[in-house]
C-alpha cells in the first residue's frame, strides 16, 4: 500500500506530469465556456418584433409583431418583452413609437389605464382647453413643449394704430399637434407645429374667443425651464387690454 502511495506521489511531484495536468484543466475550461457560448448560440430566446411602425396611443394586436430569434446574452441587458401576453391589448406609450422591425421595450409599452390620450386629462379644475394657431416660427422653432409655461403677447391693429404687448402670464402648455392632429414630439419623425392647445381660466378662454372673432392676433412666448418649475398662477398681466376688449365687445353688441 505504502508503495502505491509512494509512486502517485512521484508521478504528482514529477515536472512533467504537473505540464500535463495544468494542460488539461485548462483545455477542460475552455471546452467548458466554449460549450456555454455554442450552447447559447444555438439556443436562443425567441422575441417579438414590430411588423409595422406602431405610433404613439395605438393599440398593440397579434398582427403587429412577429418573432425572432435573439442571443440570450443580450437579452440580460436590455428590458425587452419576450411574451405576447405582456403586448396584445396594451398601447404605446405617448412620445415614442415602436419601428418596424425594432423590439419591444418594457418602457414604451403601457396599459389602457396608464395612457393620456385626451389633452382634458391634463386641465385643472375651471380651467378651459383653448386651441391656438401655430407654425414652426411662432414656436421659435418648434421649442415650445407640453408641460412649459408660456405668456400670450396680443397684436392688435385699431384705426391704424398697432398695439402689441403682453396679454397673460404663465399659461401652461398641454400639447403641440401637427396639421393632422399627431402630437408633434411622438415618436422620432420630425413634424411640423400647428396647434397649440393650453388651458386658461374660462373667463380668460371667452376673451381669447373674442380676439380671435375680432381678427387680433396671439402670440406665444417661452420662458426658461424655471419659470415653469415656478409654477405661476395664470392671469391677465395688462389689464388695460382687457378693458380695450370689453368696450370693442360693447360697442359690437350696440350696432
Amino acid at each position: 500500500m505504502n508503495s502505491i502511495v509512494n509512486n502517485i506521489r512521484k508521478i504528482l511531484l514529477n515536472r512533467n506530469t504537473v505540464t500535463i495536468l495544468a494542460v488539461m484543466a485548462g483545455v477542460i475550461v475552455l471546452w467548458f465556456f466554449y460549450n456555454r457560448t455554442v450552447s447559447n448560440a444555438v439556443n436562443p430566446q425567441r422575441v417579438p418584433v414590430a411588423t409595422r411602425d406602431i405610433t404613439a396611443t395605438e393599440e398593440i394586436t397579434s398582427e403587429d409583431f412577429e418573432y425572432v430569434e435573439v442571443n440570450n446574452d443580450f437579452l440580460k441587458n436590455v428590458n425587452v418583452i419576450t411574451s405576447s401576453s405582456q403586448l396584445v391589448g396594451r398601447y404605446v406609450k405617448n412620445e415614442t413609437s415602436i419601428k418596424e422591425g425594432a423590439m419591444f421595450y418594457t418602457s414604451q409599452v403601457v396599459d389602457r389605464e396608464d395612457l393620456k390620450e385626451r389633452e382634458q386629462e391634463d386641465i385643472p379644475k375651471d380651467y378651459t382647453l383653448y386651441w391656438l394657431k401655430v407654425d414652426n416660427t411662432s414656436t421659435y422653432a418648434n421649442s415650445i413643449y407640453p408641460g412649459d409655461k408660456i405668456d400670450l403677447w396680443l397684436r392688435a391693429s385699431i384705426n391704424g394704430q398697432i398695439i402689441y404687448d403682453e396679454f397673460i402670464t404663465s399659461i401652461d402648455v398641454v400639447s403641440v399637434k401637427d396639421s393632422n392632429g399627431q402630437n408633434v414630439f411622438d415618436g422620432n419623425d420630425i413634424r411640423t407645429p400647428a396647434w397649440l392647445s393650453f388651458a386658461v381660466p374660462t373667463e380668460m378662454f371667452e376673451y381669447l374667443n373674442w380676439i380671435e372673432f375680432l381678427n387680433w392676433d396671439l402670440y406665444p412666448v417661452p420662458r426658461n425651464k424655471l419659470y415653469t418649475i415656478e409654477g405661476a398662477t395664470t392671469e391677465y398681466s395688462n389689464l388695460s387690454l382687457k378693458s380695450l376688449i370689453d368696450g370693442m365687445v360693447l360697442d359690437l353688441s350696440n350696432d
